[in-house]
């Protein structure tokens, strides 16, 4: 279509930070990068929810919950994202069409199991994962999928399956985008960091409750050693393969979250010029590196390769490791003065 703004395809690792600081790019705001987009969103999280199972292991999320990094980084900008959700498929194909039209690219939260360029071992039930839909072309959507190397398409079909996916977290058709995108200054960045970094330092340290935030590691280390005893070998491997595929295979997981987040401490340091959020960023990348250790250990149990209790154990050590990093670190944000 003749009025299809060009659409600049990010790659990035992790979808949500990439549509929308994709889609902010491509409202003139140059500056925004993935690891800047995470941190302005008070993306860095843990939780891990004991009464809730998904595919038969424990529900673990090493960032906050899908669509507030996108919510709250706009917020701190002053920026308006405008979301529609949808219960009924005409509506939101109709919808989604009259924004191509306009040449507005819009964000779309989709289901991962029916997206055919996905590959097979990826393709399971997690309706949480974010694309950019930018045009249409001879009958099919074009899509920029911040996880691809490359743009790729969908069929109308295709489409309404993703955007209309069944179970937890349904998208019901979300579309989002931004709407009258001003000019950022340098201060506007600056405060916004500040504002930011106070607000993980608080999720991570003190919203109430054993299983959220670096109290949130422990009870897992807690509950790891417990496992074996109480499931058994097999069925405590399963959970420890679920608490890997949550880390490593939705999203950039616990490691990539981590070095996410010490990459927006670096380049938050050259916004406020301030050298300890270098020093703090290091730390982070220590524990982006014991979480992919940590990962490894877990696999190998869940694969059988290990399965006695000092493995188990060894997983435990390894969280209870990773806990006193990041609260120390997190401790350390929250007295630095921005």
């Amino acid at each position: 279509m003749d009025n299809i703004r060009p659409y600049h395809h990010l790659q990035t690792a992790h979808c949500e930070n990439g549509v929308a600081a994709g889609l902010l790019r491509h409202h003139g705001l140059d500056f925004m990068t993935e690891p800047l987009m995470f941190g302005l969103g008070s993306g860095i999280f843990y939780i891990h929810i004991p009464y809730l199972m998904i595919n038969g292991g424990p529900a673990v999320a090493y960032r906050s919950m899908p669509g507030w990094i996108f919510s709250r980084a706009s917020k701190l900008l002053d920026i308006k994202v405008n979301r529609r959700k949808f219960s009924n498929e005409k509506d939101a194909t109709d919808y989604l069409n009259k924004q191509i039209t306009l040449g507005n690219p819009v964000g779309c939260q989709v289901g991962v199991f029916n997206l055919p360029y996905f590959p097979a071992e990826y393709r399971f039930h997690f309706n949480a994962h974010n694309l950019v839909v930018y045009g249409k072309e001879n009958g099919n959507y074009l899509v920029s999928d911040p996880v691809m190397e490359t743009v790729t398409q969908l069929t109308e079909e295709e489409m309404l399956k993703v955007r209309f996916a069944k179970g937890p977290l349904a998208p019901k058709g979300h579309v989002y985008y931004p709407e009258n995108v001003k000019p950022v200054s340098k201060e506007q960045i600056q405060k916004a960091i500040s504002k930011a970094i106070k607000r993980s330092a608080f999720d991570m340290l003190t919203i109430p409750g054993s299983i959220v935030g670096v109290d949130g590691i422990e009870y897992t280390a807690k509950q790891i050693r417990k496992w074996r005893d109480k499931l058994g070998p097999r069925k405590a491997g399963l959970y420890l393969g679920q608490i890997v595929r949550m880390q490593e295979e939705i999203g950039t997981g616990g490691g990539g979250f981590r070095f996410l987040y010490a990459a927006f401490l670096e380049q938050a340091s050259n916004y406020v010029n301030n050298e300890q959020l270098l020093k703090i960023s290091d730390e982070f990348t220590k524990a982006g590196d014991l979480w992919r250790a940590s990962a490894v250990n877990m696999g190998r149990i869940y694969k059988g390769r290990l399965n006695e209790q000092k493995d188990f154990e060894e997983s435990a050590n390894m969280l209870n490791e990773i806990a006193a990093i990041e609260r120390a670190a997190f401790k350390e944000l929250r007295k630095i003065k921005i």
